[in-house]
């Protein structure tokens, strides 16, 4: 293999590192609007860099809904979000203190 091509790997191999790494952080966001029953969270939130968005208020399904319990409207959160199946879900959130 030419070093050329090596070098070109490694640093493609350190990308794809990087933006996995990105996708653990958790974004900033206020609780808007929760139904526990239906596990539908509505969350002002900052960007979701791992989803390529930015800052808005829109509707999350929990896919846990034991997350939400402890939770009610106006507590600030850190959470993560996916997109799965075209749906948006919170995959862990958690009340700042």
């Amino acid at each position: 293999m030419k070093s050329t091509q090596l070098i070109a790997l490694l640093a493609m191999a350190f990308a794809l590192n990087v933006s996995f790494a990105n996708s653990d952080e958790l974004s900033d966001g206020e609780i808007k609007k929760i139904d526990k029953t239906s596990g539908k969270i509505t969350l002002k939130h900052g960007e979701l860099k791992n989803l390529d968005m930015p800052g808005m208020t829109m509707v999350f399904t929990a896919k846990n809904l034991d997350q939400l319990e402890p939770l009610q409207a106006g507590d600030k959160v850190k959470f993560k979000a996916i997109s799965e199946n075209g749906k948006m879900l919170v995959t862990e959130i958690q009340a700042v203190k």
